[in-house]
């Protein structure tokens, strides 16, 4: 059985940073493609960032681009989703995504890609 259980997200003021973080049991990063989506209240979710560590590949939505750094700690089985001068936009309640095969590089930013997800942790971004 496949868990994805996030963790640190909460309360930032804009320009500061947090880290989430996503430990996975039942999957080994080394044959999966991670991801993190958003979804802002009332919004549609959309992508944030993905990684697929055993191919060297990753990818930003254009609007974390500079900001956010996703890495994988494969001996920790865990992916961090590294989030640097937040802005309101950014407030949404954070998921993790994890594929079930290594899914090709264009559909990475789509969440049909990902057969399991976590039940998300959320990030506000307030003064």
């Amino acid at each position: 059985q496949v868990q994805l259980v996030e963790s640190g997200g909460g309360l930032v003021q804009p320009g500061g940073s947090l880290r989430l973080s996503c430990a996975v049991s039942g999957r080994t990063l080394r044959t999966a493609a991670m991801s993190w989506f958003r979804q802002p209240t009332g919004k549609e979710r959309e992508f944030v960032a993905a990684i697929r560590k055993s191919l060297g590949n990753i990818i930003y939505a254009d609007s974390v681009k500079g900001r956010f750094t996703i890495s994988g700690d494969n001996a920790k089985n865990t992916v961090y989703l590294q989030m640097n001068s937040l802005k309101p936009e950014d407030t949404a309640v954070y998921y993790c995504a994890a594929s079930d095969g290594l899914p090709i590089v264009s559909s990475l930013p789509s969440a049909s890609a990902y057969k399991f997800w976590g039940q998300g942790t959320q990030v506000t971004v307030t003064s």
